[in-house]
């Protein structure tokens, strides 16, 4: 059978349950719910280092994060990786083409794509007036030095006054054409045009958005602004200590303690998902126009999640499931991958590893030893099977440091500085609103994780184990020394 096309739409900071499909009250995604409806959706998703460069490092290594050595978030440390996902693809016979966010290092590091069109978005460490015009995103980035051509050399996503990961939200101030969201649709479907039509394409459309700044155009922030919104989940353990501290600061890790200004950041994010929503639509219409759709796999995914103000919390980074639980649906064209069950879920645990060898095996390529992964072919053709049982996350996040165990039906959490342990029995309690860790009910099965727990951390560096028990107070580090370039 002819090789497929392979469309990868990566989405940053998309929490799994702010979909139509997965039954969100308040946010519609029309084209993404006529993706789960032709395809198979992974309801039990994850992100296992909930941030930006670990689980890109996830995706596009196929590694967990012991071996790709990413356990939380640190900016400028350069990317090493024998294998890649666009470099085993392109070796495949693939053209390999990515628009959008990479967030690697050097910038312009291709990790095996034959061509990148960029946009990090405002990337803090590659915005300082120190760092080379290579490495600057007013240079390096395309998506900003092509805003400038339009709008002049002063043009920038911060116009509106919003910073990269606040709660603060208002309307896009230009033509909607100049968006980011925009713009990578526009050049995904100008890639469709200048491809080589004798050639199977593997293109990754990686949008930035729903990431903030919550800047949506107008039309979409009117779709949410006066309906009366679902409040953010709030557990019986969490404190408002730290909102009470943090609540004013317009990027602090609680969001905002004036409830006005939460409504207002729902009302900003849900215009991105929505808007978000209908540029991947428009993707897809042009797909069917260049008459590639129907011998074209989509893998739709995000790379993590957002709090949103669940338990007075912000971002991401947190072993909680607006932060780690993750959107994944995989549909293909009627010409390939004969036997895939329309509208069907599968429940069973996979994460961002899992992309790489999926979409090897679609290939038809080896799929490299040092990937961790699993393909999802088997759960496609037959979502009742299984591929893990559980699976370990983490994040290095100073004094808010953790470790976590999921499994289909509950969570293990432990904070590695204070040796704090929760848990939460997911079938019954999906927000994780009570925690069960004290509940002689549980013990049996509390201590039955936290043994996957000291198995999956036995060898660490950090020392968080002795391979008996779990040993709080170790300093997490970001970065595992001796990957990376370290």
């Amino acid at each position: 059978m002819k090789q497929p096309n392979i469309i990868l739409i990566m989405t940053d900071q998309l929490r799994g349950d702010c979909l139509g499909y997965a039954g969100h009250p308040d946010v519609k995604t029309p084209y993404l719910d006529t993706l789960a409806s032709t395809g198979v959706v992974f309801s039990r998703a994850y992100s296992a280092c909930p941030s930006c460069i670990a689980a890109r490092a996830a995706l596009h290594t196929g590694m967990e994060q012991t071996h790709h050595g990413r356990v939380g978030y640190k900016d400028r440390i350069s990317w090493n990786y024998e294998h890649t996902m666009a470099g085993e693809l392109a070796q495949a016979g693939y053209y390999t083409q990515c628009v959008g966010k990479m967030h690697v290092h050097p910038l312009r590091n291709y990790l095996g794509f034959h061509n990148v069109e960029l946009h990090d978005g405002n990337l803090g460490a590659a915005r300082r007036h120190s760092l080379s015009y290579s490495e600057s995103q007013l240079s390096a980035d395309d998506y900003f030095y092509w805003l400038k051509q339009e709008l002049g050399i002063t043009a920038d996503v911060n116009e509106t006054g919003i910073e990269c990961n606040s709660f603060i939200a208002r309307p896009w101030i230009h033509e909607e054409k100049y968006h980011p969201t925009n713009w990578v649709t526009q050049r995904s479907i100008d890639f469709l045009r200048r491809r080589d039509p004798r050639k199977p394409f593997f293109l990754m459309a990686s949008y930035l958005r729903p990431h903030p700044p919550f800047d949506a155009p107008y039309y979409y922030f009117d779709l949410y602004n006066n309906k009366e919104l679902t409040p953010p989940y709030v557990g019986t353990w969490e404190t408002d200590k730290y909102l009470k501290r943090d609540g004013r600061l317009y990027d602090s890790r609680t969001g905002p303690s004036d409830p006005e200004l939460i409504r207002q950041a729902q009302v900003g994010y849900y215009a991105c998902i929505t808007h978000l929503d209908h540029q991947i639509g428009r993707l897809i219409l042009a797909l069917k126009e260049y008459e590639v759709f129907d011998n074209s796999i989509i893998l739709f995914t995000s790379d993590h999640g957002e709090e949103l103000c669940d338990h007075h919390m912000w971002r991401k980074a947190r072993p909680y499931e607006g932060s780690c639980h993750i959107p994944m649906i995989i549909t293909a064209g009627k010409n390939v991958l004969p036997g895939i069950v329309p509208s069907s879920v599968c429940r069973d645990i996979v994460e961002l590893r899992d992309v790489m060898p999926t979409l090897l095996d679609i290939a038809g390529a080896e799929i490299p030893d040092t990937v961790d992964g699993h393909s999802l072919l088997p759960l496609v053709r037959d979502p009742g099977q299984s591929l893990r049982s559980w699976l370990h996350g983490e994040h290095a996040f100073s004094e808010f440091s953790n470790h976590w165990i999921v499994t289909k039906c509950d969570k293990y959490i432990w904070y590695s500085s204070s040796g704090e342990e929760q848990y939460f029995n997911l079938e019954g309690d999906p927000h994780e609103l009570n925690n069960l860790i004290n509940n002689p009910s549980y013990q049996e099965r509390i201590s039955e994780l936290r043994e996957h727990l000291i198995d999956s951390l036995s060898g660490r560096p950090e020392g968080y184990t002795d391979g008996k028990k779990l040993i709080p107070g170790r300093t997490a580090v970001d970065v595992l020394y001796g990957f990376c370039g370290e």
